[in-house]
Parts: structure tokens; C-alpha cells; sequence
């Protein structure tokens, strides 16, 4: 999927040249990204964009395949050799009962893979099956197989900071918007599920953690401690301690626009 992803987009579709059906969705480019992806011979379509879940669903259900199995990056990612391997080696095999696969990735900043400091492993479904998933919920998508899903063993590489600062703080801007609304719907009608905290897969856990991290104070700060001191992000060096006061930042953002939202609604001014 894609929008003005000129900057990322060549290392991507580089990175793919072993694909013999590559798909670009695109939401209306005004840059170079299509001229791009049909140079490198891929297949343009275009949607306008909407939501994530429904432009995810469109990609399984409103384009034809020659294959099974998508595998579906982001254009700021690069897919190394062994995961190459490893994908090609289970669209090989007809008897895999799995719907789809999870992947994790190394984030790169500054140079550096942030380990730590990017909460790794983060497992997000890479390899599906297109006639046995969907995606549901426009915020916190999530993928819904009709069959196990399965975990790969390489990973793939994240640039997210490829676009520069600037295009990561307009992206979290709006995210936090987002956000903001899903955390004051979750406050007053969620519940924390106490037995996820302990679950035994970690997105499981993620969610359980992010429902009870939403009821704590000095949020952003606690997301910090979290991040740079509990989880070591402190051992990425510099990189890692930008990165940690970045998404302490983009959750501090979350936290003001949540009572902006409640304001707005007593008719209170901001």
C-alpha cells in the first residue's frame, strides 16, 4: 500500500525483484510512487484511502493473484534473502494448514537497529493467505484466519524514518487523533482483561497492557521509564534515547487530545 512513497519505494520494490506478481495499491500519489512502481514492473491500482482495514480487505478481496500467497510489506520495509527463502520455501508446500504468518522486524534509526527500544519482537502478519484471512477493526486491525497462523523465523527491515522527522511527526499527529477517540471509547466502556497481562503470545499481552496503561497517570512518562530503563532501550545508545522521547512525545499527544475530545464535548473551551 501506498501514498507518496517515492523515498521508499525502490529499496522495497529492489528488494522484490524475485516476485513474478508484484501489486502496488496506491491512494492517490501526487509524487513519483506509481511512476516508480510500473517502471520496476509492477501493476498499479488505485483506491482512495479510507482506513487501513478497509484498504487491507480491498487488497485480499478487489485484485486478482497468480498466487495463493501475498505477502504484503510496507513500502518502507526490505526483505532480506532469508526471508525471501523462507516465504518461498511455504508457498512450495500445498499441505501448510496455516491462514497466515506473523514476521518481526528490526527497526533502524539513526543508522542502528533499536532493539530494544522498539519493543522487539513485534510480530504483524506478513504472509497470508489470500483465501483465508480478513482484517477487522479500523483501529487496531487485526487479522482473523480461518486456520492456525504460524510465525517466521527471518525478519524483515523497517526504515520508518526514511521520510525525515517532519513526515514522522504529521503521520503521529494524526495517529494520536485517532487514538485519542479509541482511548476515551476504551475508558468508558472497556475493561482492562487482567488474564491477558499474562497470556502466552505477546500481542495478547500488548493489548491487555495498552487497556491498563490507559488508566494510569504520568503516562507519557511511564512510557519512558518503560521503554528506556525496564526494557534497556538505554543500550541503543543516543538513537535508542531519541527514539524512547519521541514516542513519549506521541503519547503525551494522545493524552491531550483525549481531554480535548472530553472538553469538546461538555462545551468547554480548549
Amino acid at each position: 500500500m501506498t501514498f507518496n512513497e517515492e523515498v521508499n519505494l525502490p529499496a522495497c520494490l529492489a528488494s522484490l525483484a524475485w516476485c513474478d506478481d508484484i501489486v502496488v495499491l496506491d491512494s492517490g500519489s501526487t509524487d513519483r510512487t506509481v511512476e516508480i512502481a510500473r517502471l520496476a514492473g509492477a501493476r498499479v491500482v488505485e483506491r482512495p484511502y479510507d482506513n487501513e482495514c478497509n484498504q487491507r480487505n480491498f487488497g485480499l478481496t478487489g485484485i486478482g493473484y497468480r498466487h495463493p500467497w501475498l505477502y504484503i510489506p510496507d513500502a518502507d520495509e526490505v526483505t532480506p534473502a532469508d526471508l525471501r527463502d523462507e516465504m518461498l520455501a511455504i508457498a512450495r508446500d500445498p499441505s501448510r494448514p496455516e491462514s497466515f504468518f506473523r514476521a518481526r522486524y528490526r527497526n533502524m534509526f539513526m543508522g542502528r537497529w533499536i532493539r530494544r527500544s522498539s519493543l522487539y519482537p513485534t510480530w504483524i502478519p506478513r504472509l497470508v493467505h489470500v483465501d483465508r484471512v480478513r482484517f477487522e477493526r479500523a483501529v487496531h486491525m487485526r487479522c482473523m484466519g480461518e486456520g492456525p497462523e504460524g510465525r517466521l523465523e527471518a525478519h524483515f527491515v523497517h526504515y520508518s524514518f526514511n521520510k525525515g522527522l517532519s513526515a514522522w511527526y504529521d503521520k503521529h499527529n494524526k495517529y494520536s487523533q485517532v487514538e485519542a477517540r479509541e482511548a476515551l471509547r476504551s475508558l468508558r466502556d472497556g475493561r482492562v482483561p487482567w488474564a491477558d497481562l499474562f497470556a502466552a503470545t505477546p500481542e495478547a499481552r500488548r493489548r491487555a497492557l495498552k487497556e491498563l496503561a490507559l488508566r494510569l497517570p504520568f503516562r507519557p512518562t511511564l512510557r519512558f521509564i518503560y521503554m528506556y530503563v525496564i526494557r534497556r532501550g538505554f543500550l541503543d545508545g543516543w538513537p535508542g534515547f531519541t527514539y524512547c522521547r519521541l514516542l513519549a512525545t506521541y503519547e503525551h499527544m494522545i493524552v491531550l487530545k483525549t481531554v480535548e475530545l472530553e472538553r469538546r464535548e461538555k462545551g468547554l473551551s480548549i
